[in-house]
């Protein structure tokens, strides 16, 4: 083979392959700002604005926000910031939970808001903040309206962290997801951390987890309370579930306020139907008489009844105006939709379908959802 036969095989190969590798990045290029890689250009920055709006809604100054800058796994937990404007739920409305409410200001929210009041009484940081609290108990009792109560009232920064915030499909991403809540939870502290229905996210660990969820896990509990969490830090994570026993313990023992969310009682079933039926016209003052044929029914029970009895008098007037066609309710309409009062007998109770499940549910399951944690 000739010296000019080599060069031109040595051309060949060397645009080969620098056509190879233009390719690779070129599709690497393509891939990431289609689905979001690492880089995750085109969704980094959306989440990065959507974060930027909801902080300038969260209270802080300006000043604050212009300091502020984030990486983009801080921006990609800061669009699961819950600004306070976004909820209408506050403790007035929620009824019968009146000392846990208390106990959540008296050890959550003023530790967090008035660290110098506690300081001053405690030099030691005896009386500072707890680092977790779990809200446990009977499903459909009211743990998310607390949580939602808290993000309206506390002045803290609330982040909810959904599990599809922390979960990427790249290697080592979650860790710095979990690493980013915790570094913008520190920024903008002080900063609540919710995780509804907690048992599915940290489970009791065993031999057979998946690494990526092993790691994630060593790492959100190394943040939260390890080697490198400072006691000045005010950073509250709360918890919520309906199965406290399938929590690791690791993650219990930072949890150490516990508040049992249990079934209400008779006078917690008049509170919370005093305030469900307060803009509703009733016939006569039942409520008393409604909460003791309403034992055993959870919150959220109590306001599908209540939401059934309602409809009764609207399907009445339905029935009635509608013989007529759709003229004779554009004509109720013009006139004004006069319901009657809501009366007693428009709760069927024993017939609905709350009521047919308080059996089991009050049985709960093994352990008991009000029994306290070891």
């Amino acid at each position: 083979m000739s010296r000019r036969d080599v060069g031109r095989v040595a051309m060949d190969v060397a645009f080969f392959a620098a056509s190879q590798v233009a390719l690779y990045y070129a599709l690497r290029y393509v891939l990431s700002s289609l689905d979001g890689g690492p880089s995750g250009s085109a969704s980094s920055k959306r989440a990065k604005e959507k974060g930027k709006l909801l902080l300038s809604e969260t209270g802080l100054s300006e000043k604050q926000l212009s300091e502020l800058e984030l990486d983009e796994y801080e921006s990609t937990i800061a669009s699961e910031i819950v600004p306070p404007s976004k909820i209408d739920v506050t403790f007035d409305s929620i009824g019968g939970l009146d000392e846990i409410i208390n106990s959540l200001k008296e050890t959550v929210i003023y530790p967090l808001t008035f660290p110098e009041l506690f300081a001053a009484a405690s030099g030691g940081g005896l009386l500072s903040a707890p680092k977790g609290v779990l809200l446990y108990g009977h499903p459909g009792c009211g743990k998310t309206m607390l949580a939602k109560a808290l993000a309206k009232e506390s002045g803290a920064t609330f982040i909810n962290l959904p599990l599809s915030s922390l979960t990427n499909k790249w290697f080592g991403e979650s860790n710095k997801l979990v690493a980013g809540l915790f570094s913008l939870a520190r920024k903008v502290q002080p900063s609540i951390i919710f995780i509804d229905e907690i048992d599915s996210l940290f489970r009791e660990r065993s031999a057979g987890d998946h690494e990526v969820t092993a790691m994630m896990k060593a790492e959100f509990m190394t943040l939260w309370d390890g080697l490198t969490s400072g006691k000045d830090t005010r950073i509250l994570v709360l918890g919520a579930t309906n199965r406290p026993n399938d929590i690791d313990p690791a993650i219990l023992r930072r949890m150490p306020k516990r508040f049992p969310i249990r079934l209400p009682n008779y006078e917690q079933r008049i509170k919370i139907l005093t305030l469900m039926l307060a803009h509703t016209t009733l016939e006569t003052p039942f409520i008393p008489q409604l909460a003791l044929k309403t034992d055993g029914l959870s919150g959220s029970d109590l306001r599908e009844t209540c939401r059934n009895a309602a409809m009764v008098p609207v399907r009445e007037v339905m029935r009635e105006k509608g013989r007529a066609g759709k003229e004779g309710l554009e004509q109720a309409r013009k006139e004004g939709f006069k319901l009657r009062p809501l009366r007693i007998d428009d709760f069927n109770i024993h017939d609905s379908h709350a009521y047919a499940h308080v059996e089991p549910s009050r049985k709960g399951p093994p352990g008991g959802y009000g029994d306290a944690l070891d």
